[in-house]
């Protein structure tokens, strides 16, 4: 086991099993935000997973949920809106500490991978991640300021 996996197996094993839990007990506005949160924490875990195995497919899986998580939490979002109007989750701390982790797998990966496509589409990923996961966590905690309807 290299350091790649033993980081996957931390960021898996701790951040996507305590969003399991969160998803499946509490409040309605607990469960929004763990659902948000897993995909924060489940993205980063493959980039890290595909680092470990040396497995490029892995990041594209990663792509592709780092683009879909934060569109099905704005989904869920939207249609919760009256059940979460009156008591509206606040996870700014959560948000901040899932887009740092995000950030600090990137930047290390970008290290490891060196200037290539595979660099590219890792910060791409990041990017889609960290920016998508803000967007959801402001639509859940009441909208943007300034928005119609936020």
């Amino acid at each position: 086991m290299n350091g790649w996996l033993f980081a996957a197996a931390v960021v898996l094993g701790g951040g996507v099993g305590a969003t399991v839990w969160g998803v499946a007990t509490g409040p309605l506005r607990r469960r929004v935000v763990a659902q948000n949160l897993s995909t924060a924490l489940a993205c980063p875990g493959l980039l890290l997973l595909a680092q470990g195995y040396d497995r490029p497919a892995y990041v594209d899986l990663a792509l592709v949920l780092a683009l879909l998580g934060p569109v099905g939490t704005l989904v869920f979002a939207r249609l919760l809106t009256g059940e979460l109007a009156d008591d509206p989750p606040r996870a700014r701390g959560l948000t901040w500490a899932a887009a740092g982790l995000g950030a600090a797998v990137v930047l290390a990966l970008c290290v490891a991978e060196g200037p290539s496509r595979a660099m590219v589409k890792v910060l791409l990923t990041g990017a889609l991640l960290i920016g998508g996961n803000f967007v959801a966590s402001q639509a859940l905690s009441g909208g943007i300021a300034g928005v119609r309807g936020g």
